[in-house]
């Protein structure tokens, strides 16, 4: 049976430099289920799941609203794996079940800054102008292409080409947002990647991202979030 769009949350329980980050509260509820109100609350998806290999975390993702119809595979639940191969095992299982999807957004646990309308907008963009993957992005705050190194114990420019150049006359570099994929699945399983051939952006605001990789990220983001949602 074929239907269109299915949100993928990969969430897996074997968080390591933030223990259990995956369902840490977030201003008072884990931050799972920022991403799974956010894809439930687009209405744009016939199926929202969360792939995990964590009975704790499927039962909280269940209880927010999204599906668990299968554990992820041991091979896909190391520190090893990569998210497109974990996308890829999810449509095959459902596949098993007689379920097809022509359209996947992978949505990360860890991404409360997310809304129903930039999903929607993405799901949109990848329709409208026929692109394999949409994925948000952000400027990088200062141009890598002046960017500093160290060697030798000492500082060197990584591209002495660029010191006499202003810093506005470089070419804007960009970095992943690593928030969502919208993505044509046919696409996604021939190049098993996020990154496809034909890829568009969506660009966002420093404000709207930040990566959670330490507690003092998590207290920025929660900062930001406050700043976002206060605002609005």
């Amino acid at each position: 049976m074929m239907f269109q769009k299915i949100a993928i949350i990969p969430a897996r329980g074997g968080s390591k430099r933030i223990p259990r980050k995956n369902i840490k509260e977030f201003l008072g509820r884990p931050i799972v289920a920022y991403s799974i109100e956010a894809a439930l609350q687009s209405k744009i998806f016939d199926e929202v799941m969360v792939s995990t290999d964590d009975k704790e975390i499927a039962d909280i993702s269940i209880r927010y609203g999204a599906k668990v119809p299968f554990f992820r595979s041991l091979e896909m639940s190391t520190d090893m794996a990569m998210t497109a191969p974990v996308l890829i095992e999810v449509l095959g299982e459902y596949k098993k079940r007689d379920c097809d999807f022509e359209y996947c957004c992978c949505i990360y646990p860890c991404a409360p800054f997310i809304t129903p309308e930039r999903l929607r907008y993405g799901m949109e963009l990848l329709i409208m102008k026929n692109a394999d993957s949409v994925l948000p992005v952000v400027k990088f705050s200062y141009p890598p292409l002046r960017g500093l190194v160290i060697r030798d114990q000492k500082l060197r420019m990584l591209f002495p080409e660029n010191y006499e150049r202003r810093s506005q006359d470089l070419e804007p570099m960009y970095h992943d947002a690593g928030q969502f994929y919208c993505m044509k699945t046919d696409a996604l399983v021939k190049e098993c990647g996020l990154f496809c051939k034909n890829t568009l952006p969506i660009e966002l605001s420093d404000l709207e991202v930040q990566d959670i990789d330490t507690m003092d990220d998590w207290k920025v983001a929660e900062l930001k979030y406050r700043m976002l949602t206060h605002s609005l």
